[in-house]
């Protein structure tokens, strides 16, 4: 199939690419990465009456880490593409750890030198690694319209399936993230069919601890809901246990992480049946990652620990 006819402009400022969008009430679709909207447009389920391509809007080009205080955060804009948090050197600590984890499970080279880490919060894939990384660390969305500029928390923008908090005539310009502090450790894992596919289930997590205890968790699924979901039952669960990670590849069941990932399974998750995988799998697959990333973050944070004390003496 061929795409449904449509007008097309590229704007070169954010106020021309807000004008576009708002113009004569025509549906509208913005192309960043088009690595969803394209094959979309091609199959036909999305008709838009005009794309608007930000590509040439510089501004939206940029990435910084910003300081607020003693709070920092690194601001990625709407047109850096997702191989670019490949290297773990790409963001400072422990984020950028979490972020070449998770981008490495993004499809193939070729999708990740086009796509764009907030084309993918303005999809809203429930399947999507950035959404459920946005929600899990508390990211805020920067958003352009007619109305002005306005910001969005991650928790109050996924509304289920593709759906948002968006306005119509509003563009996502940046998304800002929390950096988190070197007492971190950061874990992701991912399981599909193939290498290409979907994730069935994600898992992306962080502790914080202080003298071996856990001080802050924080835990996001990918997949495993209409929506990204933080498993928040299963934080609360962690929060003054051992961080002490379990040797081997197996989570024992007696273990906090292996209690958390149950949690997480039965208390935060609404999985539903899919062609491979019905519901019972997949809550096993969601207790089982998350107790396996939560020991990935814990081993990460002991390692970061071990490191920190060596350069201090």
């Amino acid at each position: 199939m061929k795409p449904a006819s449509f007008d097309y402009v590229a704007p070169r400022t954010v106020r021309e690419a807000v004008d576009a969008l708002a113009g004569n009430g025509r549906k509208t679709q913005v192309l960043a990465g088009g690595q969803s909207l394209i094959l979309e447009m091609h199959l036909q389920r999305i008709r838009p009456e005009l794309v608007v391509d930000i590509n040439r809007v510089a501004e939206l080009d940029h990435m910084d880490v910003q300081m607020d205080g003693d709070d920092s955060t690194l601001r990625v804009g709407a047109l850096i593409r997702h191989d670019a948090f490949e290297s773990e050197q790409a963001v400072p600590g422990p984020l950028g750890t979490l972020f070449a984890c998770a981008v490495a499970n993004i499809a193939h080279p070729p999708i990740r030198s086009r796509g764009t880490m907030v084309g993918s919060l303005a999809w809203a894939h429930p399947a999507s690694e950035w959404c459920a990384i946005a929600l899990a660390l508390d990211a805020d969305l920067e958003l352009h319209g007619t109305g002005g500029p306005r910001e969005i928390p991650a928790r109050g923008y996924f509304h289920g399936p593709f759906q948002t908090a968006r306005r119509p005539d509003e563009l996502i310009t940046a998304v800002r993230f929390p950096l988190l502090t070197g007492d971190t450790g950061v874990g992701f894992i991912e399981h599909r069919r193939t290498h290409f596919c979907f994730a069935q289930v994600a898992v992306a997590a962080t502790l914080t601890a202080r003298d071996g205890v856990i001080t802050e968790a924080r835990i996001g699924l990918v997949n495993c809901a209409d929506r990204p979901v933080r498993a928040r039952a299963a934080e609360r669960a962690l929060i003054g246990a051992d961080l002490a990670p379990p040797a081997g590849r197996r989570v024992p069941g007696d273990h906090p992480f292996a209690r958390a990932g149950r949690i997480a399974a039965e208390q935060d998750a609404a999985p539903v049946a899919e062609p491979y995988a019905d519901v019972e799998y997949r809550r096993q697959a969601i207790a089982v990652l998350v107790g396996r990333t939560l020991r990935e973050a814990a081993k990460d944070q002991r390692s970061r620990a071990a490191a920190s004390e060596g350069d201090h003496r």
